[in-house]
């Protein structure tokens, strides 16, 4: 990934403001530093780790010096253009513009050098760098802002610092809550450590008092009934992976006319077929699953009936035919569904299907899924079935025209050759957008699917 140097070095400062790694990403949340001020860095080397909309991806410092700031924190969410480190070359000069490192204030600006060592967190307030971050847009102050108190000349530098005038310290999930309940932080006496803005001290200026003092532990006799339902609800935010995956889903789910098709399928000879393939030698560096023969049944299909392979294009009015096909895993991850895909998987062997199933599904439980990795897929496959569910109605990732749901695979009663037995049985569904596939087509590539699993040996020589 190209990083570009986002504004020219002043005095020898870099500012390095967040890029856009993804198409149209408007933000991400800073999740890791790996550097500290004062460390050393070299051109290319990895300083950070964020959460965009749709994956965590490294970034790397396009230039080369000490860091000089960090004026992003971590767990913040930061907008595309904003600076969140500035290193120094080592080149400065002696301009007016040039950041003050040695320490001693000029006469003229000794409050300021003052008031810039003692700022209790980057990112807030006025920077001594000859760079500035770009403001963020605040509501308008509610009520009387109070006017800052000048601190005295010869007081000692204090350790947990008065919070810099008109930016009131408060966590991001905190300035989130008093944004819907419409407080101004900056009228909240704050009582966190620091002088920080606390979810109490939101609820207490909701209230129309002040944050409730701590109460010792040795005190409390009984437990106090909960008259709060909010003392018993926990809140998350909603952002990175999961924000993005929330709005691809209900744009999905109210612009493309979804039909759900299901079928089950007798898939005893698929699990044979399985096991067979465990033993051979070119499938022995892969694991070998039931979703390996879906994906290639999949694959059949759309070779079969290519309309289903394709997209919607509003603005041209018309619909985009793909002769390839990028097949879509849905993958369960702890930062939410994503949904990678394997780029020309209908050209790929069945043991080179294999390699890059193993390959998608550890890269997306490791967290390391790129954007590109997740971008162009044309069809999709969900295996809901290892969460021991027979079936669902998925909803069709945007861009696409249909997506499979495999379920799980179960002892059942069936007829087979006349007689009733006891066969391996697992239910498809899909799911198709009916602006691009009529009912017809959409059975069509059900059954083909079905009719691969039920004899997939067969199935592959007579349909090559």
């Amino acid at each position: 990934m190209a990083i570009q140097k986002s504004t020219p070095a002043v005095d020898g400062v870099h500012a390095f403001t967040l890029p856009d790694v993804g198409e149209g990403l408007v933000e991400a949340e800073l999740l890791t530093w790996y550097v500290k001020p004062g460390d050393t860095v070299a051109d290319g080397q990895m300083i950070c780790e964020i959460e965009t909309a749709k994956a965590v991806v490294e970034l790397p410092c396009p230039f080369s010096g000490t860091v000089r700031e960090l004026l992003a924190a971590e767990g913040e969410t930061v907008e595309v253009g904003s600076v969140i480190i500035t290193v120094d070359d080592g080149t400065g000069g002696s301009g007016a513009a040039a950041p003050d490192t040695s320490g001693a204030a000029r006469p003229e600006k000794a409050g300021e050098a003052e008031e810039a060592r003692e700022k209790p967190l980057v990112g807030y307030g006025e920077k001594a760098a000859a760079t500035q971050r770009r403001a963020r847009r605040r509501p308008s102050p509610s009520g009387p802002v109070s006017p800052p108190v000048p601190r005295p000349a010869e007081a000692a530098p204090a350790v947990e610092a008065v919070p810099a005038p008109g930016r009131p310290l408060a966590k991001p999930p905190v300035r989130k809550l008093a944004k819907d309940l419409g407080v101004d932080l900056s009228t909240v006496a704050p009582s966190g450590k620091g002088g920080i803005v606390t979810r109490e001290d939101v609820h207490a200026a909701v209230g129309g008092g002040s944050a409730p003092a701590p109460v010792a532990a040795e005190t409390v006799t009984e437990a106090a009934p909960a008259t709060d339902r909010t003392a018993r609800e926990r809140r998350v935010p909603i952002k990175g992976v999961r924000k993005h995956t929330a709005a691809a889903m209900v744009n999905s789910a109210f612009t493309a006319p979804h039909v759900t098709e299901f079928l089950q399928v007798d898939v005893t000879r698929t699990m044979k077929a399985v096991s067979r393939l465990r033993e051979r030698r070119d499938f022995a560096d892969v694991r070998v699953s039931p979703l390996l023969l879906v994906a290639k049944a999949l694959l059949m299909a759309v070779r079969r009936h290519p309309e289903v392979n394709s997209s919607w294009d509003e603005e041209a009015q018309e619909i985009v035919v793909k002769d390839y096909v990028n097949l879509g895993i849905a993958a369960a991850t702890e930062r939410g569904l994503v949904v990678p895909n394997i780029k020309d998987a209908d050209s790929q062997t069945l043991p080179e299907l294999a390699a890059s199933l193993k390959a998608l599904t550890d890269t997306a439980r490791s967290g390391k899924t790129t954007p590109a990795d997740m971008s162009g897929g044309t069809i999709t496959i969900t295996n809901v079935g290892v969460f021991g569910v027979d079936a669902g109605t998925p909803i069709i990732n945007p861009g696409e025209a249909a997506i499979l749901a495999f379920g799980q695979i179960r002892d059942m009663p069936w007829v087979h050759k006349g007689e009733l037995r006891i066969r391996k049985v697992t239910t498809l569904s899909l799911s198709f957008d009916h602006r691009l596939v009529d009912g017809e087509l959409g059975s069509k590539v059900l059954r083909d699917v079905g009719t691969a699993l039920e004899d997939p040996e067969l199935t592959a020589l007579a349909w090559g």
